[in-house]
């Protein structure tokens, strides 16, 4: 199909300007010349409904095709989108300003970088190392006296360490309940001699990981808009995060869940690539990024720790907030009921523009209303098959392994992904003003496409209003500046269609939309573009980056769809498009794109995780009936070991791991509960390990309740991390159990998953289920396995562990330890 030509005789059909290049056209010899009819004013745009044949002396300007060059706009927009996303790179530059401490009192990061360099330079400090609760705790000590020496008369510094021991249950990773024994804790008190009735609590963890969501309080939102020296908050992350879409979470939660404690969340969130690897080290913390946390936190913690406001929090902790920051400079934050108002005012202002233009008479405004529909219907359909492209392009490019091809080159997605979701709209909306559209003028349908994107904007501001979203303000300003901006271009582009003028107005009016909507798709791909790194082997990261860019291609392209129609062609642009997105798919089915990099100043390892481990099976009588060992392997991505095997060809296909159905969890020592997003592994034979601190586990008692359940008390010892599950046979169920608040949670899968930790000197790990039986089996009632997982010191080598990490290739990131992995059926 051919679409940058016409046939002579749609010309003769088209209003006098349709041609592109010249004056309207007379009408032909032999033919009877109409009356010309004039075109309403359908809302101030140029246009009436389709306009039929003129005569020579009818009025062709006003229904005349404005002629807009395809070069000038496709290059003019192009360079707007450039300088906007340039605009918001130097406004993130904002957020690293070079500066440092000035008056005595003021944060010093300086000083803050000593204390950081110094803890890590300690190693690798998980919990239960003496890394962690000796040395660590130890320094902490030691600067908090100096500290102390150092403080004003007027404030007393009183230190508590802690080693509390505990249980809780959260539905994170699909759920699972965390026991935690003996674990040090660090508690400094800063308050005025004479005492203090409230305290502001800042808190922060100091261990580290094996080698290596918001305030619904309107008080402490406008503590932060008011003391925060250098803001970068939205109340989108805040949405975000609470929706689940991205799998992780923070240390607050357990203050907001189980103490029921207000707070305020503060991350870095740049550079996720290194997150907890062995490039995470504090010299890749640039000092100017310390600064401006330690300011932020500082004058929070003054506001608070000063406010009239803290004796009596609980009084405003209710209510959510619409906050967001504008470019790093200052944030704005309102409560969220007057976002409601202020949300359906602008929706009864749209609703007031195009009601008026639906419920003219037909005779005034033609087939607008007819016309408006089914461009609403073709700009859907436009945008289906564009995410539809992308998803074939994307799941292709999945099944022929090249996944990933963009993680070391982001801007290999846009122009591939981008550039065809880009395309294919222009393509379904230039098919439709060849086709469908032949008679209408150009004014007309730029007028008529703008009301749809404003429509779609508005549908999708009241949806998002009634559902109590706070991220509805972002649809708020997608219908109100655009809607300003109609009323400002309205009279110019009625008498002189698209040119300079108009479209010198039009982009302006569109300046803080489209800049603001940069500024957040550039979170958007800072957070998840690393995360689908670390996403697991059953997602398609392609699939799901592609779709995240069909919908900003959707959203950015929507109030210039009706360039499209107020172009000469597209022909070119199309062209180009299609040309770029061509040979970039080439590319990357070559292979020309490496996911990883080892790069010092940026980069982006492949993780994966090695477990030396021997597993044991026991069967009902305590027999032995299975013993295995071997090096478990788990790559964190969706190309598994396909970049791996060619540098370790041990590491292939052939030694792929099976689940053993009869075990919780398939019979692994999984760390965490991330078997579901993880279901590909490889299991490579190697000799049996024994750790010189090995686990033990036996069963304690066994006893009949009152209630006719079985009572069963285990009793475990073993290193600082253990894992313990549980699976129910039919027939039975799990009732009770003496961690977490009491009630069991079932983690993905319908097994039950317990992750222990310890301290320095804990004493066994005790504790009991309760099985209610409601038909006895011969194969028992419950299965129950014990992962030890040996993180520090010599315990967590061997000689074939090592020997396997030294062949990766130094673009991967291979955490690896040893563990034992025992499983009982009762």
């Amino acid at each position: 199909m051919e679409w940058a030509s016409e046939s002579a005789a749609v010309r003769r059909h088209r209003v006098g300007g349709e041609r592109r290049d010249g004056p309207a056209a007379a009408p032909q010899p032999g033919r009877e010349a109409l009356a010309p009819e004039p075109p309403a004013d359908a809302g101030g745009g140029g246009g009436g409904a389709r306009t039929r044949k003129r005569s020579a002396g009818g009025d062709a300007s006003r229904g005349a095709g404005t002629g807009l060059s395809e070069a000038r706009a496709a290059l003019g927009l192009a360079l707007y989108l450039l300088a906007l996303r340039a605009l918001v790179q130097l406004s993130l530059q904002q957020l690293v300003l070079r500066g440092a401490a000035g008056r005595p009192g003021d944060f010093d990061a300086r000083q803050a970088r000593d204390y950081l360099e110094h803890i890590t330079s300690i190693g690798p400090r998980t919990t239960g190392s003496p890394e962690n609760e000796i040395l660590t705790v130890h320094y902490l000590l030691e600067q908090i006296k100096l500290i102390e020496v150092q403080s004003s008369s007027l404030h007393r510094i009183s230190v508590d360490v802690q080693r509390p021991t505990g249980s809780f249950s959260i539905d994170f990773l699909g759920g699972f309940t965390s026991y935690y024994d003996n674990i040090t804790n660090v508690v400094v008190k800063l308050e005025p001699r004479d005492g203090a009735q409230h305290a502001v609590l800042a808190n922060c963890h100091f261990d580290s990981v094996a080698n290596s969501p918001g305030p619904e309080n309107p008080w402490l939102v406008q503590a932060y808009v008011s003391a925060a020296k250098h803001p970068f908050a939205s109340v989108v992350a805040q949405e975000v995060f609470q929706s689940g879409i991205i799998p992780s979470d923070t240390d607050f939660r357990i203050y907001r869940d189980f103490g029921n404690i207000p707070g305020i969340d503060l991350a870095f969130i740049e550079n996720g690539y290194i997150y907890h690897t062995k490039y995470d080290t504090a010299d890749r913390i640039l000092t100017d990024s310390i600064q401006r946390a330690g300011d932020n936190i500082l004058a929070v913690l003054k506001y608070l720790a000063t406010s009239d406001v803290l004796p009596s929090s609980s009084k405003y902790r209710h209510g959510n907030m619409v906050f967001f920051d504008v470019l790093g400079l200052f944030v704005i934050a309102y409560p969220s009921r007057v976002g409601s108002i202020i949300n359906y005012m602008v929706v009864t202002a749209a609703v007031s523009y195009l009601g008026k233009k639906w419920l003219r008479p037909k005779q005034k405004t033609g087939n607008y209303t007819k016309d408006f529909f089914c461009g609403l219907g073709i700009t859907l359909v436009s945008w289906f098959t564009s995410l539809v492209t992308v998803l074939i392009i994307a799941v292709f490019v999945s099944l022929i392994g090249r996944s990933l091809s963009w993680y070391n080159h982001f801007y290999v997605s846009v122009c591939l992904y981008g550039t065809a979701a880009t395309a294919k709209i222009i393509l379904i909306h230039t098919l439709a003003k060849r086709f469908y559209y032949m008679n209408a003028s150009d004014r007309y349908l730029g007028e008529v496409f703008f009301d749809i994107s404003l429509f779609v904007h508005c549908v999708s501001l009241m949806a998002l209003t009634s559902q109590g979203l706070c991220s509805a303000f972002i649809s708020a300003v997608w219908v109100a500046f655009p809607l300003l901006t109609k009323f400002c271009t309205r009279k110019d582009f009625k008498q002189h269609g698209a040119q300079g003028k108009f479209i010198a107005l039009y982009l302006s009016g569109m300046f803080v939309p489209y800049l603001y909507a940069l500024y957040l798709i550039w979170a958007v791909f800072e957070m998840f573009t690393p995360i689908l790194g670390r996403s697991g082997t059953e997602i398609p990261p392609d699939v799901v980056l592609a779709s995240i860019l069909a919908g900003c291609t959707m959203i950015l392209s929507s109030y210039f769809i009706n360039f499209i129609y107020l172009a000469r062609s597209t022909k070119r642009t199309m062209l180009s498009l299609t040309l770029v997105c061509v040979v970039t798919f080439l590319l990357v089915c070559s292979g020309a794109f490496f996911p990883y990099s080892s790069h010092p100043a940026s980069p982006k390892p492949k993780r994966v995780f090695l477990q030396h481990m021997t597993r044991t099976f026991h069967d009902l009588d305590g027999n032995v009936v299975k013993r295995d060992s071997g090096i478990w392997i788990n790559g964190f991505d969706y190309t598994g070991m396909s970049h791996i095997t060619p540098h370790i060809p041990e590491i292939n296909e052939s030694i792929r791991a099976h689940c053993e159905e009869n075990a919780p969890l398939c019979g692994f020592p999984w760390y965490l509960p991330v078997h579901f997003l993880i279901r590909k592994n490889w299991y490579l034979p190697a000799p049996e390990v024994s750790p010189g601190n090995p686990a033990h586990f036996r069963l304690v008692s066994k006893e009949q309740t009152p209630w006719d359940s079985i009572k069963l008390t285990f009793e475990a010892t073993g290193p600082s991390h253990m894992s313990f599950y549980i699976r129910t046979h039919e027939g039975s169920t799990l009732s009770q159990w003496s961690l977490g608040n009491g009630t069991p949670v079932t983690s993905k899968g319908g097994d039950y998953f317990v992750f222990y930790s310890h301290g320095l000197q804990a004493s066994a790990w005790r504790f009991w289920i309760e099985v209610q039986v409601l038909e006895e089996r011969p194969e028992g009632m419950v299965t129950v396995a014990i992962a030890a997982h040996h993180l520090s010191g010599e315990e967590k080598r061997s000689s074939q562990l090592d020997a396997l990490k030294d062949k990766f290739p130094d673009w991967t990131f291979p955490s690896a330890w040893v563990c034992t992995y025992s499983l009982f059926v009762f």
